[in-house]
């Protein structure tokens, strides 16, 4: 595999698990809701949340606004990394931690 092919593939696979995450977020389910109240956020952040991972994804998937998909990604993973180790769940911060690994090959994508 050459490099384009890596990058559109990271791509392709970012935006989906943003666009999978932005989905489940706003889907607003009880799980989702008793973790956000587990994490002290606002009511109904989750949906903010879920919004803004919708736009990350779109912004990834469009050429144009790539670089605007990868700083809005790699703020609200940053943003979940940050809570998930405060409240001490190491195990569910591995994901989000190579997700937003992910960002770097992404990032180098072209048209």
């Amino acid at each position: 595999m050459t490099i384009p092919i890596i990058a559109r593939l990271a791509v392709d696979l970012v935006s989906g698990a943003f666009c999978l995450a932005g989905l489940l977020n706003l889907s607003g389910s009880t799980h989702v809701r008793a973790a956000y109240r587990l994490w002290h956020y606002p009511h109904h952040f989750y949906r903010i949340v879920g919004v803004a991972e919708l736009m990350a994804a779109l912004f990834l998937i469009v050429p144009e606004t790539r670089i605007w998909g990868v700083a809005a990604g790699g703020t609200i993973t940053f943003a979940a990394i940050v809570t998930l180790l405060h409240h001490r769940q190491y195990l569910w911060s591995l994901p989000a931690m190579l997700l937003l690994v992910s960002l770097v090959p992404a990032s180098l994508a072209h048209a």
